[in-house]
Parts: C-alpha cells; sequence; structure tokens
C-alpha cells in the first residue's frame, strides 16, 4: 500500500513536472509558431534569478512565483522586439536565431555566475510513508502545475484578452481590420510565454544543480510534449504530459532514469508514428 502511494505520487511529479516545463514553448510555439531553442536558456536564466534573489534575502517562495518570471518575461520581451518580431513566418531563420541566442544567454550566464554548480535547498521538507520517503517539494510542484494549467485555461477561454490572442494567432488580418494591433499581441503573447518558461526553470530550480548549460537537459523534453500534443493548448499540454509522464516514470522505477528517458523518446516516436498531427489532431478536437 505505502509502496503504490510513493508510486502514484511520483507518477503524478513526473506529468506535473513536464507540463510545467512545457507549458512556456506550448504558447510560444503552440500558438505562435515560433521555434524557440532558446526556451531551455529561459528556464535557466529563471533557476538564477530565483537563486539569485534567495540568496539577497528574498523570501523563496516570492523569488520563484513572483520575481523569476517577471525577469524572464522581460528578456524574452526584448528578445521580441529584437529578433524574433523580423521573422514571424520564416521558420529556418528563427530556429537559427533561437538557437544562437541559447549560445548566448550560456555565454553570458558563465561569465555572471561561472561554471560551477549553483542550488539552494528545497523550502518544504520531505516526510515518511511507512518505510518510504518522500519529497514534500514534489506535491508543491504538482500543485503548481495544476493550478498553473487551470489559470491558462481560464484566461484563454473566458477573458478578453485570451479570446483576443488566439483569434489574433488565427487570423491577425481579421484581428487588425477589427482595430487590435497584431505587433502587440505578438510581443505579449510572446511575453507571457517566456515568464512561463523562466516560471518553470525557478520552480525546479531546489530539485536540480544548476549551470549554465542546464537547458539542454529540457529542451528535448519540452518539444516532444508540445509536438506530440498536436494543435489544441491545453488538451495537448495534458495528454501528452500524462502518457509520457507515466512511460518515462515506471521505466525509471522497473530499470533507471536513463531508461525512462529513453522510454519516453521511443514513446514519441511511436506516437508521432501512428497520430502525425499528434494526440488532438485525432482526438479531443475542437478543444482547446
Amino acid at each position: 500500500m505505502d509502496f503504490g502511494f510513493v508510486i502514484l505520487v511520483e507518477i503524478l511529479y513526473a506529468v506535473a513536472s513536464l507540463a510545467l516545463i512545457s507549458a512556456g514553448l506550448a504558447v510560444v510555439f503552440g500558438m505562435m509558431k515560433v521555434i524557440n531553442l532558446a526556451h531551455g536558456e529561459f528556464m535557466m536564466l529563471g533557476g538564477y534569478a530565483a537563486i539569485t534573489s534567495a540568496n539577497m534575502g528574498v523570501n523563496i517562495f516570492i523569488a520563484m512565483l513572483i520575481i523569476a518570471p517577471i525577469v524572464v518575461g522581460l528578456i524574452g520581451l526584448i528578445v521580441e522586439r529584437l529578433v524574433i518580431r523580423h521573422l514571424y513566418g520564416r521558420l529556418v531563420d528563427t530556429m537559427l536565431a533561437t538557437w544562437g541566442l541559447s549560445l548566448f544567454f550560456i555565454g553570458c550566464a558563465t561569465m555572471i555566475f561561472g561554471n560551477t554548480t549553483t542550488g539552494i535547498s528545497t523550502p518544504i521538507p520531505g516526510f515518511a510513508v511507512g518505510d518510504y520517503q518522500i519529497n514534500g517539494y514534489n506535491f508543491f510542484i504538482i500543485i503548481v502545475s495544476v493550478v498553473l494549467i487551470l489559470a491558462m485555461l481560464a484566461v484563454l477561454k473566458t477573458t478578453r484578452l485570451g479570446l483576443i490572442a488566439r483569434g489574433t494567432m488565427q487570423n491577425p488580418d481579421m484581428a487588425s481590420a477589427l482595430g487590435y494591433s497584431p505587433d502587440r499581441i505578438y510581443m505579449a503573447t510572446f511575453f507571457v510565454g517566456s515568464a512561463l518558461s523562466g516560471f518553470a526553470g525557478a520552480i525546479l530550480a531546489p530539485l536540480v544543480g544548476l549551470v549554465p548549460t542546464s537547458g539542454g537537459a529540457f529542451i528535448a523534453k519540452a518539444f516532444i510534449t508540445v509536438i506530440a500534443g498536436g494543435p489544441a493548448l491545453i488538451s495537448g499540454l495534458l495528454s501528452s504530459s500524462a502518457l509520457f509522464g507515466f512511460v518515462g516514470q515506471v521505466f525509471s522505477f522497473v530499470a533507471s532514469p536513463v531508461i525512462g528517458d529513453v522510454a519516453m523518446l521511443i514513446a514519441a516516436v511511436i506516437l508521432l508514428r501512428l497520430l502525425p498531427q499528434g494526440v488532438t489532431g485525432r482526438f479531443f478536437k475542437g478543444k482547446l
């Protein structure tokens, strides 16, 4: 019984982590069709922003939940204004530009923070369940991911800003004819996607040792989750996170975390072979 509960918690944690890692990319790639290869580096910057703020005496939760998303969102705003806005509709050019940005951010982080591992301890202690020890911070990540998904759903489905953003991504000419500026909406959407990436990096920072190249550990998982999810933003994010999180965690328990990552990649290849348009390209059609 205790072991089953531990497995359940770990699977939920794996699903929540994937959703958290992929949320920012889902907004930028899923809505704007911008292939942001610097997504992992935005997460890395969020982690450093949270750690630096905490080391300066800021409450760790304020650093993770408020400061890091704002800092990375502003960095994303600058990137969009200087680089991305000139490359909309040019996928290859966008890939090359964001790849160059990822190298730039890695270089800047190395110069500022050095190439040594930096980290902070988890603010929530673990607890025992029978003979097993569970990391209490895992529950925090699960709760944060659930709240984040519900907030994204509420904003996109029920608010005027969310409806305008969705409409602009589908038909910018019509949005412009109705008096809305597609340029400003693209800018705001990229800001939100960047802020979500920084938010994810900050939340995960207490669990991992942070180095300037840490973003590389997240980018592949984020892309396969978003692509395999298909065209529906929230439904795709949830369905692919649930599938890959379950597969990865089960194989991690049975074999090792490395085998779990390999199993996740194989599952993504099989899924995209069977469903080229992703999960929501075949199922959940018409869902957000």
